[in-house]
């Protein structure tokens, strides 16, 4: 059965979620209108206290909607929160389709896109009056900030062993399988303060450790699966001081997670062996936010979305991203994910774009994966 997309109600949507300013941890106001919204389309909703943990106005988006056919339920996600900059972002139409900001803030197609098309291919299932499977719908806080929302959710809630989560960039009909870990670290090195001038002899020169330490590490690509890469360093009080404390931050990340700790492990061998050389300290602290996962092709979340996109005509390509997203923990719980395409460009920056044939597209998969057999 075709399901119909109402274009202008799409695009309204869009602009009328787009011009609503969230921040990460500052998204009750999208939490509100997104709840009143799935009530109307028939959601059961309820909202938890993941914002309490960081200070949060908000919290996890949940709903779920009984279908009338038998089979089990499925999962759709886009997270509320965009980056900076994104306080009064406002929603430009151009005339070959094209949808951007008014290039002073992102535009938030990252990941209004995602909640557009999950809402408006939810929506137009209703509206047609077609049987389909129960649906269940999580619309996360604090994505942009490695994943905060869904670290404090309580996944008992979710029935759906099969996820969907709209939040990749590029053209509609692409699917990421696989993701890496991302572990954060900051290293911290302390000498001894003296006198530049008068004795630094009897200093030890924090900057000049950590520098020796920062010049044994490659940078960049390890290999083809893994990143390596040194941020921000930072050290010393004054330019007649030898400088006591140096401290670095950075990230690893890698397709398999033995090799982003393998990673953390020759970093820390490394600042060890130079700290006790010159007879300074050392210590790190090591933050994992998400953990490599590989879906494979032959997954019923996987089938799904290529018979999908091959009733819809899309290219139904597999992909990997580097990048995170709230999939991470869902597989994490033990539900099978990919992360879809949703037609977002060029996003976390000022030139961000989508447009509106890939919106209608993005609803037209949403509508067809609810309604798709194995």
């Amino acid at each position: 059965m075709e399901i119909l997309i109402n274009q202008k109600r799409i695009e309204n949507e869009f602009a009328e979620l787009v011009s609503v300013d969230t921040l990460s941890f500052g998204e009750r106001h999208i939490a509100d209108i997104l709840t009143d919204k799935l009530k109307a389309i028939g959601f059961e909703v309820y909202e938890d206290s993941a914002g309490n943990a960081y200070g949060g106005n908000a919290g996890n988006i949940y709903g779920y909607l009984p279908g009338s056919v038998n089979g089990d339920p499925v999962l759709f996600s886009a997270h509320m929160d965009t980056v900076s900059p994104g306080i009064g972002k406002k929603t430009i139409f151009h005339d070959d389709g094209m949808i951007t900001s008014e290039g002073d803030t992102v535009l938030g197609a990252d990941d209004v896109s995602g909640l557009t098309e999950i809402l408006e291919g939810i929506r137009c299932i209703k509206e047609s009056g077609t049987a389909h499977r129960d649906v269940e719908v999580l619309f996360p806080i604090g994505e942009e900030v490695y994943l905060k929302g869904t670290d404090k959710f309580d996944f008992g809630k979710i029935k759906a062993k099969e996820a969907y989560v709209l939040d990749l960039s590029g053209d509609v009909g692409s699917a990421a399988v696989c993701a890496p870990s991302l572990i954060s670290f900051q290293a911290e090195i302390t000498g001894k303060a003296s006198h530049a001038g008068f004795a630094p002899e009897n200093g030890i020169h924090a900057v000049a450790v950590m520098s020796k330490a920062i010049s044994r590490l490659k940078q960049g690509h390890i290999d083809e699966e893994t990143t390596f890469n040194i941020g921000t360093i930072g050290g010393g009080t004054a330019t007649n001081i030898v400088p006591e404390k140096c401290v670095c931050t950075g990230e690893v990340r890698s397709f398999r997670h033995d090799k982003a700790l393998a990673q953390i492990d020759e970093m820390k061998k490394i600042f060890s062996e130079e700290a006790e050389r010159a007879s300074a300290e050392f210590s790190i602290d090591v933050i994992v936010h998400m953990e490599a996962y590989r879906v494979p092709e032959n997954a019923p979340v996987t089938k799904r979305f290529f018979k999908s996109c091959e009733t819809l005509g899309f290219d139904g390509k597999l992909v990997s991203t580097f990048g995170g997203s709230d999939n991470h923990n869902f597989m994490k719980h033990g539900i099978s994910g990919i992360v879809l395409s949703c037609g977002m460009y060029d996003v976390h920056s000022v030139h961000e774009y989508t447009k509106t044939e890939e919106l209608i597209k993005g609803a037209e998969l949403v509508a067809q994966l609810i309604l798709a057999e194995k």
